[in-house]
């Protein structure tokens, strides 16, 4: 099983972090993916390796795509492979998990009207605007949807993505 990870620069560190060793522990392979291959740096200092470019991203290859908060998604959401890769993971029903910014990469793909989630505060008339139902909570499930709104929301998001990865 492998998971994906998709972010930039200026990414929050616990969003993507956190994320990323709790599915290693589980014994889940996690690519990193960016525009570009080297590396990506957190608002906090933390350096994270690029495994794989948007472009080289198979969305079939993987159980799972995390969207990590922080400034990184206002960047990711002008990528339009990383549009399709999210659009891929909703096509096929695979567990999608967007923290606090996150849902802003869903919401420039489009796939978000009439579903319920949550997000950052300073997010959350976008998300509405765009059809979803805003619900400030923890964390909001719906469907193959995890979403959440900060890094003090981590661990409802991982309780309920590692739920939907167990299926």
């Amino acid at each position: 099983m492998k998971a994906l990870i998709i972010s930039a620069d200026h990414f929050e560190d616990s969003e993507l972090l956190i994320p990323y060793y709790r599915l290693m522990e589980e014994g889940i392979a996690v690519d990193v993916a960016a525009a570009d291959r080297g590396s990506i740096r957190g608002k906090h200092g933390y350096e994270v390796a690029v495994d794989k470019s948007f472009g080289e991203v198979r969305p079939e290859d993987y159980r799972l795509l995390v969207l990590p908060g922080g400034q990184a998604p206002a960047a990711v959401r002008k990528e339009p492979v990383a549009l399709e890769i999210c659009r891929a993971f909703f096509a096929h029903n695979k567990p999608v998990a967007a923290i606090c910014h996150g849902p802003q990469t869903l919401i420039s793909a489009g796939l978000l009207k009439g579903r319920r989630a949550t997000c950052y505060r300073s997010v959350a008339e976008e998300l509405k605007a765009a059809g979803a139902v805003y619900e400030d909570r923890e964390v909001v499930v719906d469907g193959n949807l995890v979403t959440s709104r900060q890094p003090a929301d981590l661990p409802a998001f991982m309780r309920e993505t590692m739920k939907k990865l167990r299926g």
